[in-house]
């Protein structure tokens, strides 16, 4: 189970990519699934804030979102970085246009009540869904305190699996996020560590092709500005947004705030400085690399001048 599933539990199924249809321009096809930090694009898809050069093709996780962009389907997308670099690295060139969230706090360490210390951890068995973003959470971990993988025993499961592995003794910890985290911590589990501890690291971002950057400029702006539209009303009327959040994903209004806690949602300027030449983005996507090529998970590094352009920014959100 992705961690973009918690705040979807009542999708059924992905939303079928179909053959564009043949009257009018072509929308800017971007791929998105349900997580708090895409909600800005929901927000203004339902406030009418996006144009018709733009189309939300709705996913119910990343995956659908990654193949999609693959097999060229989608022109743009919502992902984590690790997995826009992985997409990258299959030989499809990406541009990061903005970051939608960043986790302080959303992933987390689950622990057995005997680990009191990370330094605990060596020879211990660690569930973890090496696939998706916790692995990064995971190895960025291990390189923070000294270890590596092979000092640890990984056990690679969907987070969804962690909970009866948990009790089956097959895990001594687990690096999840909720509900999975609140359900080990019902179980005696001890929150050792978390995405918090580790600033500017795990980030999610709107990608578009380097072809539709180059091809389709203004249906870019659009999809940019929509997204700084969606997010200034959920910060300026956030009661009316969680709300809206909450019917549309079918949870408690409750469930939605303790996810935009665990997120931080920058801001225009925010992203002007994460997108900047040499900015945070450009850098932690070169750590990523090194990581995912050394754990095994990506085969080479993709090659760009620039990974991130702030030109689609807009100057201000009106």
């Amino acid at each position: 189970m992705n961690r973009r599933h918690f705040l979807q539990l009542s999708v059924a199924a992905v939303s079928a990519v179909g053959l564009a249809g043949c009257s009018g321009p072509v929308p800017l096809r971007t791929g998105i699934h349900p997580w708090i930090g895409y909600e800005p694009l929901y927000l203004a898809e339902e406030f009418g804030w996006l144009p018709g050069s733009v189309e939300l093709v709705k996913g119910a996780a990343a995956t659908d979102s990654m193949r999609g962009l693959l097999s060229g389907e989608l022109d743009a997308a919502a992902i984590t970085l690790d997995e826009a670099l992985r997409v990258f690295s299959e030989g499809v060139p990406l541009r990061v246009v903005a970051v939608a969230d960043v986790s302080v706090g959303a992933d987390v360490l689950v622990v057995k009540p005997d680990i009191t210390s990370l330094s605990d951890l060596r020879g211990r068995s660690i569930g973890v869904e090496l696939a998706g973003v916790s692995g990064v959470m995971l190895f960025a971990m291990l390189e923070r305190i000294g270890l590596t993988s092979d000092q640890v025993s990984l056990v690679d499961l969907p987070t969804d699996r962690h909970v009866e592995a948990w009790h089956g003794g097959d895990i001594d910890a687990s690096i999840c996020y909720e509900p999975t985290a609140s359900l080990l911590a019902r179980a005696g589990g001890t929150r050792l560590f978390d995405s918090s501890q580790m600033p500017d690291t795990i980030f999610d971002v709107l990608v578009v092709t380097d072809q539709a950057a180059r091809r389709r400029p203004d249906a870019v702006r659009d999809l940019v500005h929509g997204h700084f539209r969606g997010l200034r009303h959920l910060v300026r009327s956030m009661h009316d947004a969680v709300y809206r959040v909450a019917t549309r994903q079918g949870i408690s209004p409750e469930a939605v705030r303790q996810s935009l806690a665990t997120v931080m949602l920058p801001e225009l300027a925010a992203n002007q400085r994460y997108l900047a030449y040499h900015g945070r983005i450009e850098v932690v996507a070169r750590r990523l690399t090194e990581v995912l090529i050394r754990e095994g998970l990506m085969e080479m590094a993709p090659v760009y001048d620039h990974l991130a352009d702030p030109s689609f920014l807009p100057r201000s959100v009106s």
